[in-house]
């Protein structure tokens, strides 16, 4: 499975907020905070569900990867999405070890299988 979800019976902006507070215990910021929802309506779209990615960052980990392979900015910044979906508020990502294959670069996979740790659980933590 390309991505890790997990659901939480808070609100999509409660997570959003759980999951930005999360984020910054393992140095990771918040780069960008995208409503699409907000956005597409903005463009005259009738979208209504709840939808936000989070671009979120470690910079001492891209520097890691970006010296080791400068394609790996493709994948930069990470996201992490919350929406509802069926009166559901979800939280999730896609897994850094399986966007890391698209390079064909083992040496990248340890680093990304950290990031990915630490990702997963800063999601945990803010469910």
């Amino acid at each position: 499975m390309f991505h890790y979800t997990v659901e939480t019976s808070k609100s999509v902006e409660d997570a959003v907020q759980a999951v930005e507070e999360s984020l910054k215990k393992y140095k990771f910021g918040v780069l960008w905070h995208f409503n699409i929802t907000s956005k597409l309506q903005e463009k005259g779209v009738d979208f209504t569900q709840p939808y936000r990615v989070l671009e979120v960052c470690n910079p001492v980990e891209a520097a890691r990867v970006l010296s080791q392979n400068g394609l790996m900015g493709y994948f930069l910044p990470c996201k992490v999405v919350v929406y509802e979906e069926n009166g559901k508020t979800k939280i999730g990502l896609p897994k850094p070890t399986v966007l890391v294959d698209v390079v064909n670069d083992p040496g990248l996979k340890e680093i990304a299988q950290e990031v990915e740790n630490t990702l997963i659980q800063a999601i945990n933590d803010a469910k």
